[in-house]
């Protein structure tokens, strides 16, 4: 049986799950200029999308942010392989945010007003890298036994 999240994991879990789950949804319905528009921004920062047409990627796009944050939503997605997704996807973001041309400050990590929006995908990784982290620190008080001195409870 999986462990589910700690209690501590699911405001963040939630949130961002439903922001990109809503992203993703949204996407499902776009029109021919969005896909447009999206499949360009994504061809600037990496131009090995140029080989997909901008419909299909805008629907693998769409179910990849369902994926995402829908993964995050169901608790009994452990919370460090849900940590793996949004990391991964939202690194994808921070790279169209440091190589699309006029999203930064020349010579700066500061966001033009162009690049406001996707600035603030900054948050989605570092909660990934903090979901990633979840589950590793051991338990302290009497339960812990250190490995030195048996039967010692540190």
């Amino acid at each position: 049986m999986l462990p589910l999240p700690e209690l501590r994991d699911f405001p963040p879990r939630i949130a961002t799950g439903a922001f990109i789950l809503n992203s993703g949804l949204g996407k499902l319905k776009a029109d021919e200029a969005t896909q447009q528009g999206l499949h360009g921004m994504a061809c600037t920062a990496y131009p090995f999308l140029k080989k997909i047409e901008p419909g299909r990627f805008t629907r693998l796009l769409a179910w990849s942010e369902i994926a995402v944050g829908g993964s995050l939503l169901v608790p009994f997605v452990p919370t460090r392989l849900a940590g793996l997704a949004l990391t991964g996807f939202s690194g994808g973001l921070v790279g169209l945010y440091l190589r699309v041309p006029g999203m930064r400050e020349p010579g700066s990590l500061s966001p033009t007003q162009d690049g406001v929006a996707l600035a603030k995908d900054s948050w989605m990784f570092g909660i990934g890298l903090g979901f990633l982290g979840a589950g590793t620190r051991r338990s302290g008080g009497a339960a812990h036994r250190c490995r030195r001195h048996r039967g010692c409870a540190r």
